[in-house]
């Protein structure tokens, strides 16, 4: 039995990650907050298992019994191939350092950064010892690699996320294990955190114009587009702690 773990998989790149999903021996587990009824039957319809944990993963709080749940929602030990994809993140606050209330910047670090980092923690302290092939996507952003005014919090935890994922990835390959690390920059896609760029204002986002470009001139890519990229990559030798940007496949 095959494994495939997605976070956020209630729309976007998420949704259309789990839609790419065609593996007859596998069992989807999906995290988000609210449940997606069109996956649940496209998933029937390929007649592959699918779960939704209904879950708040910004809350730190509650994240202990979500990976327990997780956790029992799969036999490990029989388990050949176990794929993690910590698709779930925001862009919010958009806001210049010092205009960001405390509680917005918690979550926001708690959700992009924290959160992968204890899940991909968690599956790989519990698959030490067995026979299971484990891959960890974490889905980045070029906002990591380059400071972008507004986005002080974005580009912090997409770098710190690119940098858990390089280490690991190095820790894996020194001890030999069946453990790979990845991280895939997906580019600029159509999707709600898009529409949540365009409502900034300028003063907050002095980019906002380049976004609305993006907009207009029909420059984004479709999260399906991203999706069957990335789950070609998947299908292929994985370089183990390497940050993949889409653009090195089109």
């Amino acid at each position: 039995m095959n494994y495939y773990i997605v976070t956020g998989a209630s729309r976007g790149l998420g949704e259309a990650i789990v839609n790419e999903i065609t593996d007859q021996d596998c069992k989807i587990i999906c995290l988000s907050r609210t449940k997606n009824t069109k996956l649940e039957k496209v998933a029937s319809e390929k007649q592959i298992p699918l779960s939704f944990i209904e879950c708040d993963l910004s809350d730190i709080q509650q994240l202990s019994s979500i990976i327990d749940q997780l956790l029992s929602m799969m036999d490990i030990d029989r388990a050949q191939k176990m794929t993690l994809i910590n698709n779930a993140g925001t862009v919010n606050p958009i806001k210049g350092a010092g205009n960001a209330k405390r509680e917005e910047l918690i979550l926001h670090v708690h959700l992009n950064l924290l959160t992968p980092i204890l899940i991909s923690e968690a599956l790989i302290r519990e698959t030490k010892g067995t026979s299971a092939n484990v891959v960890i996507v974490n889905i980045t952003s070029g906002a990591a690699n380059r400071p972008v005014p507004g986005w002080s919090a974005y580009c912090s935890t997409k770098a710190g996320l690119n940098m858990y994922t390089k280490t690991v990835g190095v820790e894996q390959e020194e001890k030999g294990t069946n453990i790979i690390s990845i991280a895939f920059s997906p580019g600029i896609m159509d999707t709600d955190m898009q529409g949540t760029i365009r409502k900034a204002t300028k003063d907050e986002f002095s980019s906002l114009y380049q976004f609305e470009e993006y907009h207009e001139k029909g420059l984004l890519r479709s999260p399906s587009f991203v999706a069957k990229t990335l789950m070609n990559l998947l299908s292929g030798p994985l370089e183990n702690g390497r940050v993949y940007d889409i653009k090195e496949f089109l």
